[in-house]
């Protein structure tokens, strides 16, 4: 099993099923132990903020406020620099716990030895 688990999820609102498995696939692999790092880009880039994950309604999912929560309490989540500047979202903004982090970031992260990555 690989160490580390890097997921850069792309979909918000716009894709609903895509962007809870995403974050379903985060939670479950931090309650199975492995290290998760959470990146949210494009459209996701909104659930880094309070309260927006409470307006996400899939029917048969999770609730994303309580998959956010487990993957900060034991993961980390990383919001785009760049998404981040095309919705003016600022550190001052985000939910406690969420960074803010470049590209730079994430391919250090998703080149490690040990770590699988993926997309959604």
């Amino acid at each position: 099993m690989a160490k580390k688990l890097v997921i850069k999820v792309t979909a918000g609102t716009d894709a609903p099923e895509r962007c809870s498995q995403a974050f379903t696939v985060a939670a479950v692999a931090v309650a199975s132990g492995v290290e998760v790092s959470l990146w949210l880009t494009g459209e996701s880039s909104w659930f880094a903020l309070p309260g927006r994950a409470a307006e996400f309604e899939l029917p048969q999912a999770a609730p994303l406020p309580d998959l956010i929560d487990s993957i900060i309490a034991a993961g980390r989540i990383t919001l785009c620099t760049q998404c981040a500047a095309r919705r003016d979202i600022t550190e001052k903004d985000v939910l406690a716990g969420v960074r803010i982090a470049g590209a730079q970031v994430f391919v250090q992260e998703a080149m490690t030895d040990g770590v699988q990555a993926l997309v959604y």
